[in-house]
């Protein structure tokens, strides 16, 4: 009996043990600004494309929970849209966040300057992965007849 308890003992420690490692060198992110993704705001309105822009704040758990899913559209959509992160709170922000009436964060935008046109993505849409990608692929096919009406 009391050698199954010591196993037992030494099993835990050991599954304790390499969690703990696992976690120290796991790199954690504590907020949304810890994810470098995409590019700045200024140079996307030089550009031709779209831009796919999201507006958070660092004290933000919905905008830290949808990071992961904004990195992996921005590695999808990397050759078709510019993606940007907008801090809502960054003073060099504000004119924009005061322009486009920020009601809750994360929020999502299609931000077009070769057509000055900007769409809402409502997060219910954004939530879902495969939602989001309709809506994107559906901006870039209008984008697509308005481009070949010229």
């Amino acid at each position: 009996m009391k050698k199954k308890v010591l196993i037992s003992l030494i099993v835990l420690f050991v599954v304790v043990l390499a969690s703990a490692v696992t976690y120290a060198f796991t790199e954690q992110k504590h907020s949304p600004s810890d994810y470098k993704i995409g590019i700045k705001y200024e140079d996307a309105l030089k550009s031709d494309k779209p831009m796919l822009g999201l507006f958070y704040v660092d004290w933000c758990g919905y905008c830290l929970k949808f990071m992961p899913k904004y990195k992996t559209i921005s590695n999808i959509y990397k050759d078709k849209y510019n993606v940007v992160m907008l801090n809502a709170e960054d003073p060099q922000n504000a004119e924009l966040v005061e322009d486009v009436a920020l009601a809750g964060f994360p929020t999502l935008y299609i931000i077009d300057p070769k057509y000055d046109n900007r769409v809402l993505l409502n997060n219910g849409i954004y939530q879902d992965l495969k939602k989001l990608r309709v809506e994107l692929d559906r901006y870039l096919r209008i984008r697509a007849i308005l481009d070949s009406a010229k």
